[in-house]
């Protein structure tokens, strides 16, 4: 019997700046995203708290966050070991793990914060449907079991495994160093896998949007669509409604619009169509 291919489009950061907030509602409402991580402490995260209430069959995570220059939810004197001398996030997962794996993280304050992440957002009444991280920090080695001990405790049964084929391109062009963190990271997630399967938690078999992350483009993600294998798939994406005031904050040079345009891309969506494919979000794992 065939297999059904499904497919989860979520999108990241949602909280972390109402452009894009706004940027992926109008993918969920007008193309085919269908699902969305929150950021617990980001600047937008109440706009995004009332954005989801007002769609609620838009799937969404948990995006714990450890990274990216964002405040924590916990005052800074409870954890400082997490953050830097103005009181934020390490800038992003390479210094983290250097700070983590040199013991210069202290485990209760890393406990403690991702447990008020996490209870912030059930806090909000928002139905959760899984987790994920800001820069995939929950698949590291040291945190990977923290993160399922606290699935467990507040009864989390969906996770992201960002596990992208160490070989997939879908025709872009990475440079060598998108290549190896992209194995690093894949390295990582296979782990996680393993654990997630043993705990009994449900992931999405296949992974895209990470060779290309932030730089996603209707013709990728058309070809993302045509190589889809039977089973349930994620694609990453990071939708927004202006790449150029979104470009002044963030310096990772992501093309926010044109991901968005990815997903309201009408031959796309024939594509779907023509591919019978299913579009769900980790709640109908």
């Amino acid at each position: 019997m065939t297999k059904i291919k499904k497919l989860i489009v979520n999108a990241d950061d949602f909280g972390l700046h109402t452009l894009i907030n706004q940027g992926i509602i109008k993918g969920y409402r007008e193309g085919f995203i269908t699902s969305a991580s929150i950021m617990p402490s980001a600047n937008a995260y109440e706009e995004a708290v009332a954005l989801a209430k007002d769609n609620p069959k838009l799937g969404i995570g948990i995006h714990l966050t450890l990274v990216g220059g964002v405040k924590s939810v916990l005052p800074k004197n409870k954890v400082s070991s997490l953050l830097d001398a103005e009181g934020r996030f390490l800038p992003d997962y390479v210094a983290f793990a250097k700070r983590f794996y040199t013991g210069g993280v202290k485990a209760g304050e890393l406990e403690a914060e991702l447990r008020a992440q996490i209870e912030k957002v059930l806090a909000s009444g928002l139905n959760i449907t899984h987790i994920d991280s800001h820069q995939h920090t929950h698949v590291l080695p040291g945190i990977n079991g923290l993160v399922r001990k606290l699935c467990n405790e507040y009864n989390i049964k969906r996770e992201r495994i960002p596990k992208e084929s160490y070989t997939f391109s879908g025709g872009f062009k990475a440079g060598l160093g998108r290549k190896l963190g992209r194995a690093g990271l894949s390295f990582c997630a296979d782990l996680a896998a393993i654990s997630a399967n043993r705990a009994g938690i449900k992931h999405p078999d296949y992974f895209f949007g990470m060779l290309a992350g932030g730089h996603l483009t209707a013709e990728l993600v058309g070809n993302i669509i045509r190589q889809l294998p039977e089973g349930v798939s994620e694609i990453m994406t990071h939708p927004g409604l202006e790449t150029e005031p979104l470009a002044k904050i963030f310096d990772w040079t992501y093309t926010w619009e044109t991901e968005l345009a990815s997903y309201l891309c009408e031959d796309n969506k024939k594509l779907l169509k023509e591919q019978g494919v299913e579009l769900v979000n980790f709640g109908n794992l």
